[in-house]
């Protein structure tokens, strides 16, 4: 091995995402239900605000993500201040940011599988160890004594995700309040929220009150899943002062584009959009429950924007067999759920077409 590379990452992974409906190659009718994005499509206010940007693309964005932070603090009602925001090209870049702040050689993470493999992999690539946590079956709750149990002198991240993906399940405020309460001031907790606007369990909380409170807590949100801006690659996090500040200073000159800026500031305006959009999430999440246990097929219930299933078939088999009924759909064996598939909540037409190739491939009589 060439000892000019770093071993780790010349070993470490690579993502690998879903297929666009681009490199599918073909003109037959395709629902995209393997990718969580938005079921209709983007913010027009935020569509509204790009193309008036698209005017100027010969100017230099704004040096920093000042007036993204500002509307964010406009948003989230002033609890904290600008100054508590940071701002990213993704929730991905985000969690990268976090990683090379926190992590290195000789450190170490903990994820909890079934998780999104990002965790795993940034922080390979910064030559830090990863212990893993699992949820604990068959519900996928967090095992809050398995976390405390694991962390070391060299921990410095725990990786938490609230709606998870791709269980679609969350973390009552009681378990998270009692890790919380008992880890070390050596660690950070993340606490990966960017499905939180689905979630309408009366114990869902999210990073904020505990932000306030001083905890070692950092947000993780993105404009892809409720604003449909996946496009655009925008995303955000929130801390107490100290960290803040300290991440940050990954912020450097002209890092997000002039039409992210504009579109996420847009955006954050659009909350009829966004009602709408999780309405028509939560109403057709129960009529696809409700159809699932009719066809008798194994599912988890969700608190985000997709539902997991565990079809009879295998899902080597599984997926290309939806696909050839106009279904896209992901395998999620590579998150750490072997044997299941995450479907996205689509459109009420997308979902009755999802219901039936379901039904035909499994073989299950009308």
């Amino acid at each position: 091995m060439n000892r000019l590379f770093k071993p780790y990452l010349q070993a470490g992974g690579t993502y690998k995402g879903g297929k666009t409906l681009a490199e599918l190659g073909t003109d037959r009718k395709i629902y995209k239900l393997s990718s969580n994005e938005h079921p209709v499509g983007p913010s027009p206010k935020a569509v509204a605000a790009v193309r008036k940007a698209a005017d100027n693309f010969h100017f230099y964005p704004d040096r920093n993500g000042a007036r993204l932070q500002t509307a964010l603090a406009d948003f989230y009602q002033h609890q904290i201040p600008a100054g508590q925001f940071f701002t990213g090209n993704s929730g991905s870049e985000i969690l990268d940011f976090i990683i090379r702040g926190f992590l290195g050689e000789d450190l170490e993470a903990i994820i909890c599988n079934p998780a999104f493999g990002i965790y795993n992999m940034f922080s390979g690539w910064q030559g830090a160890t990863v212990k893993d946590v699992p949820l604990l079956a068959p519900d996928f709750r967090l095992d809050v004594k398995g976390i405390l149990n694991a962390i070391t002198d060299k921990t410095r991240v725990i990786f938490l995700t609230s709606p998870n993906n791709p269980t679609g399940t969350y973390i009552p405020r009681a378990d998270l309040e009692a890790l919380l309460d008992q880890v070390p001031k050596h660690l950070v907790v993340v606490l990966d929220e960017v499905y939180y606007r689905f979630a309408d369990a009366p114990d869902y909380v999210t990073a904020m009150e505990y932000v306030k409170k001083g905890h070692q807590i950092i947000a993780v949100n993105s404009f892809s899943k409720t604003y449909g801006l996946a496009a655009l690659r925008i995303g955000y996090g929130y801390s107490t002062p100290e960290i803040a500040a300290y991440l940050l200073k990954y912020n450097r000159p002209f890092l997000l584009n002039q039409l992210s800026i504009e579109a996420g500031i847009a955006a954050l305006s659009d909350e009829d959009f966004v009602q709408e959009t999780v309405a028509m999430v939560r109403s057709e999440r129960t009529k696809i429950y409700a159809a699932l246990d009719d066809l008798g097929v194994t599912y988890w219930q969700s608190q985000g924007n997709f539902i997991l299933i565990k079809p009879v078939m295998d899902p080597s088999k599984f997926v290309p067999a939806m696909l050839e009924e106009g279904i896209m759909v992901r395998a999620v064996g590579n998150f750490g759920a072997p044997g299941c598939v995450r479907v996205t909540i689509g459109t009420p037409e997308a979902n009755a077409a999802y219901l039936k190739a379901l039904r035909k491939v499994l073989s299950i009589p009308a």
